[in-house]
């Protein structure tokens, strides 16, 4: 079943985006409730799986991983047992923050960090070349980063 959100339900989801880090006194305050019930409204939310969980959103520059690239990969064959091997072993490649089912040209666009782009193509070589079934791989790179955001317009 559907959890069906109200005004409050996504004026609390839309603070909880902005900073989770605020206590539930705080958001309730921002949306007209007490606590008890603010906190019932998020608890809610949790179980129905809307707030899947809470996190910090580091800076990869000043952790040395400055550099973003989207790579699209195209693997031997779009067979399950080749796409479930891929999907298995990108999971276990930390420097890949994202990884997508492409429907169209390739097969797969991963979005990798790297510190630079010799990193980055050392990783190329010995991580991504190496995933069984990799046939192409193509990097593209982006010059200037316009708009990032975790939010979901709600």
């Amino acid at each position: 079943m559907q959890h069906v959100l109200d005004d409050i339900d996504r004026k609390i989801l839309r603070l909880l985006q902005q900073d989770c880090k605020q206590t539930s006194n705080e958001i309730a305050d921002q949306v007209g409730l007490s606590q008890t019930p603010c906190l019932r409204r998020i608890r809610n939310m949790e179980a129905a799986g809307i707030i899947e969980r809470y996190t910090a959103i580091l800076n990869p520059d000043t952790l040395g991983l400055g550099m973003t690239l989207f790579t699209r990969v195209w693997l031997t064959g779009q067979d399950e047992a080749t796409v479930e091997r891929f999907t298995k072993e990108v999971q276990r490649l930390p420097n890949v923050v994202e990884c997508h089912l492409m429907a169209g040209d390739c097969d797969f666009l991963l979005r990798i960090l790297a510190a630079d782009i010799t990193a980055y193509r050392r990783f190329q070589i010995e991580y991504l070349n190496a995933l069984p079934g990799v046939q192409s791989v193509k990097t593209e790179i982006p010059m200037q980063r316009i708009k990032y955001s975790n939010e979901i317009p709600i």
